[in-house]
């Protein structure tokens, strides 16, 4: 009896939602409003048990003010978000000046439709005037990392403005800054009235902090993504503290190894032979023996930035059950970063020669290993370097180009084939990105918003290729 009840309360909505949508409909002026800037959530799951799924299409006015008018269509079997969002109604609805939600009831849409369960993928769209060009991507994550609030100045989540004009705040460098920057820069041309030739998408993306894993690496394989038809890419960069900006067109590799070492065991008071402690010091050795040997290449006229080096970094050691126990098996684990100029199956032999030499049966395994050296081309006659690069001379801007010496989120557009220059317009300012007492000033923000509209502007003008023509 329950079961039915809900059906009709069901029914009812569907009726009472086609009622308004005939009675409001034909008084909506056609053509008045264009939906010219279309924000959608991709796989969004409000909680619950089970969750819901919805889409949503935004109308925008040519003064970039949301409309609120707001239609929502509820559906059960027959009908999902999907179904609306094909048949074009989602679209009318935002082109006649409404804000569409279409909600799929629990039970009616499969959960593959998300990006990865919990994890939120949005996407802004402002169509070129030639949307069937390559269009251009502002990636941006929204995840930051935590803090120790007893080592901040001011609360770390409150963004306190100081009386230089610093705003203290987790995020602030990495990267809250740039994604509001591309945002107020997208509203900047569009009150200009602006007309941009390419389809331009702003995008934020969860989980980079945490490795990108739930978030753009699986985003880089899913339909949704292929169909924005990317060609080219902005992620975020770093602070200089001198008066360039820097720009990064590649990333190295990071590796996470853990090398086990087994050992005879025995107790603590004898000489014991073959131990796992001997085997890991020799280990230990060699991998900070070549730490030290690309430490002495840095600065160097080799190598002038920690991208072009690789870094060895010891950062966990595990073994031993007892003071007077001999472990039979210890382990250490390294965080390498390794530029695209390294030959990475050679590296990996030099590893395999250092855990042979170390003893016998001693091992190693990747808790992550990429692979990818994929770079950005930075030639005088490519023509997205071109564009990037004069809109930045027209400014004054100075550039430095490097290796990014971490990880972002670019490193997974790279390795789709699209090119991605990592940029966050911040001179004069120190890196503090993951440090206490993260900060940006004011200043250095609001000219950021400046170049950002200018590039946008370059970028999304970029003339069609022969494979586009």
């Amino acid at each position: 009896m329950n079961f039915l009840r809900n059906r009709l309360v069901v029914l009812g909505l569907v009726l009472l939602a086609t009622l308004l949508l005939y009675l409001l409909l034909p008084s909506i002026r056609q053509g008045s409003m264009e939906p010219s800037l279309e924000a959608q959530r991709m796989g969004l799951m409000l909680p619950g048990d089970p969750p819901l799924f919805f889409r949503e299409a935004l109308p925008v006015d040519g003064a970039g003010r949301q409309i609120l008018l707001q239609v929502v269509l509820l559906h059960g079997q027959a009908f999902t978000s999907k179904t609306w969002e094909e048949l074009g109604t989602m679209a009318l609805l935002a082109t006649n000046g409404y804000q569409a939600l279409a909600m799929d009831l629990p039970g009616s849409t499969e959960i593959s439709n998300t990006v990865c369960p919990g994890r939120v993928v949005s996407i802004m769209t402002w169509q070129g005037t030639d949307p069937t060009l390559k269009s251009i991507l502002l990636n941006s994550h929204t995840d930051v990392v935590p803090v120790y609030q007893e080592h901040w100045k001011y609360d770390a989540f409150s963004a306190f403005k100081d009386a230089e004009g610093n705003i203290y705040a987790r995020g602030s460098q990495d990267m809250k800054c740039v994604t509001i920057q591309y945002i107020q820069a997208v509203r900047r041309l569009k009150a200009e009235g602006r007309k941009l030739m390419r389809t331009v998408h702003l995008m934020f993306v969860p989980d980079e902090e945490v490795g990108g894993h739930k978030g753009m690496e699986t985003f880089v394989k899913h339909p949704e993504f292929q169909k924005l038809n990317i060609g080219f890419a902005l992620d975020e960069g770093l602070a200089n503290p001198g008066e360039a900006f820097t720009v990064f067109y590649g990333e190295r590799n990071p590796w996470w190894i853990t090398i086990h070492c087994p050992g005879s065991p025995g107790h603590g008071s004898r000489f014991v032979e073959n131990t796992a402690a001997e085997k890991l010091r020799q280990v230990i050795n060699s991998f900070l023996d070549f730490r030290e040997k690309e430490k002495h290449r840095l600065n160097t006229s080799e190598c002038f930035t920690l991208g072009d080096v690789t870094t060895v970094n010891m950062t966990m050691v595990k073994g031993g059950v007892a003071y007077n126990v001999i472990p039979a098996e210890m382990d250490v684990s390294f965080d390498l970063r390794i530029p695209p100029t390294v030959n990475l199956q050679e590296f990996e032999r030099q590893i395999k020669d250092w855990c042979k030499e170390a003893g016998e049966d001693v091992t190693y395994e990747f808790a992550q290993k990429h692979m990818n050296q994929n770079v950005t081309s930075t030639e005088e006659n490519d023509p997205w370097w071109i564009a990037f690069s004069s809109a930045c001379k027209a400014m004054n801007l100075t550039l430095e180009k490097e290796i990014f010496p971490a990880a972002t989120d670019s490193r997974f557009i790279r390795a789709v084939g699209i090119p991605a220059i990592g940029f966050s317009p911040m001179n004069r300012t120190p890196i503090l990105l993951h440090d206490h007492n993260e900060y940006l000033n004011e200043q250095v923000f609001l000219k950021g918003i400046s170049v950002f509209e200018r590039l946008i502007s370059a970028l999304a003008s970029v003339p069609a290729s022969p494979d586009e023509a």
